[in-house]
């Protein structure tokens, strides 16, 4: 049997949810394709995962540019993709009249542009798969946010990016099923323990409090569960927060 591949756009610096889902992943025999920006970063994650017994090969990239993400994919390792979560995506969060046309192609290129070639990529490759024992040719997840769902004050150029995302999610989910492919968005909701939020809050409470905020490892421990459902109980989007988060 051939060994099973999984890609992972948006590792960061191996503290948020595209990192813990690729230790999980690692766990379960997969050979990891790590891709991200920060070459330097990217490359400690996959030595951090082959230290621990996994497979797992580093594929930075210059951009979410089609043409950059497209180019990952022909470096894939040996063996058969099966898992595929897009979690790369751009923020910029300030008042509409304060956008430039730079916030505009940074959110559009991470959250469209990318996520378009990510998504041709994989299932390209899902197709040529034999159905596995889940009824599956392989799982294309994307990582959305609340702007996925609602925008605000200053969300505009944000939530216009995590929109897209979501309704390019939803028909794929709808387009690809069909073939046995399945496609899932996941709708963050709070705020993900990561480095960047500890430093940006500097609130230990708010680190040790799971009620507030997301554990990047229980986000994992979700994705993990859309990648065992079987073709008779799908869900195409899943949305996760924290128990006292206000919606």
């Amino acid at each position: 049997m051939s060994t099973p591949i999984a890609i992972i756009a948006g590792v960061g610096s191996g503290a948020g949810t595209g990192a813990a889902v690729a230790r999980l992943l690692a766990k379960r025999g997969y050979t990891l394709a790590l891709v991200a920006r920060n070459a330097d970063s990217l490359s400690k994650f996959a030595d951090e995962l082959k230290g621990a017994g996994g497979k797992a090969v580093a594929l930075p990239v210059a951009s979410y540019s089609y043409d950059d993400v497209t180019a990952a994919f022909e470096s894939l390792p040996a063996g058969q993709l099966r898992v595929a979560i897009y979690n790369a995506g751009d923020g910029v969060w300030k008042p509409f009249l304060q956008v430039t046309p730079s916030d505009i192609q940074k959110v559009t290129q991470s959250n469209i542009e990318g996520a378009f070639a990510f998504a041709n990529a994989a299932i390209t490759r899902f197709k040529a798969n034999e159905i596995d024992d889940r009824g599956k040719r392989g799982t294309l997840i994307f990582t959305g946010a609340t702007a996925s769902l609602r925008g605000n004050t200053t969300t505009s150029v944000f939530s216009a990016g995590k929109f897209a995302l979501r309704a390019l999610s939803q028909s794929l989910s709808k387009e690809f099923g069909k073939e046995n492919v399945h496609v899932a968005h996941a709708v963050i909701d709070g705020v993900i323990v990561t480095g960047r939020n500890k430093e940006r809050r500097n609130d230990p409470e708010w680190e040790k409090n799971a009620d507030i905020r997301l554990d990047p490892e229980d986000i994992a421990e979700a994705y993990l569960g859309l990648l065992d459902q079987r073709r008779s109980a799908w869900t195409w989007e899943l949305d996760l927060r924290p128990a006292h988060e206000k919606w």
